[in-house]
């Protein structure tokens, strides 16, 4: 009996990490990012091998399935900031190696300082410009999907009002 319990519980404790293992790789405002990990990050995984057995101790971990990039915009504004150019070129030079039907979605997230609603609206357009940014840098904008999303989903283990939380994010589809 206790044998199962905690069996079930080591199998519960392997699925829920699984279910936070989609790691976002989180880029700081001076980083250098390369096209081809974005390119990378942005394709989706390949379909994984069907087994006939669990193996728990050895798994190997989630890639990762979005990039997050602080992109700097002026005070309460969707006006992106010179300093976001070399790294919003980067990423525009890694959705270039992406298959040509592959999309991106383009999230954009605030901080939770400020009204809810104000929050989601900027975070819209700021996803927005991120999105005619890209479309600017040769990307076809049929390829680009957007969404502000707010404070709803700060970064994982951060305070929701630390400023790493205003960032946009992208994720391939």
């Amino acid at each position: 009996m206790n044998r199962t319990i905690v069996f079930c519980g080591l199998v519960l404790a392997a699925l829920g990490s699984s279910a936070f293992a989609q790691a976002v790789v989180e880029y700081r405002g001076d980083d250098r990012i390369d096209p081809d990990e974005v390119a990378r990050i942005l394709a989706p995984p390949p379909p994984s091998p069907l087994t006939r057995s669990i193996r728990l101790l050895d798994a190997p971990k989630a890639p990762a399935a979005a990039l997050s990039v602080p992109v700097p915009f002026a005070f309460d504004s969707a006006e992106i900031q010179v300093a976001a150019r070399p790294q919003l070129d980067a990423i525009a030079a890694g959705i270039r190696k992406l298959a040509p039907d592959r999309t991106v979605l383009i999230e954009g997230h605030t901080d939770a300082i400020g009204r809810e609603d104000y929050n989601l609206s900027l975070s819209q357009r700021r996803a927005d410009a991120v999105r005619d940014y890209l479309v600017r840098q040769g990307i076809d904008a049929t390829r680009l999907k957007d969404v502000g999303l707010g404070k709803a989903r700060p970064l994982p283990g951060r305070d929701p009002d630390d400023p790493a939380n205003r960032r946009v994010q992208f994720r391939g589809g």
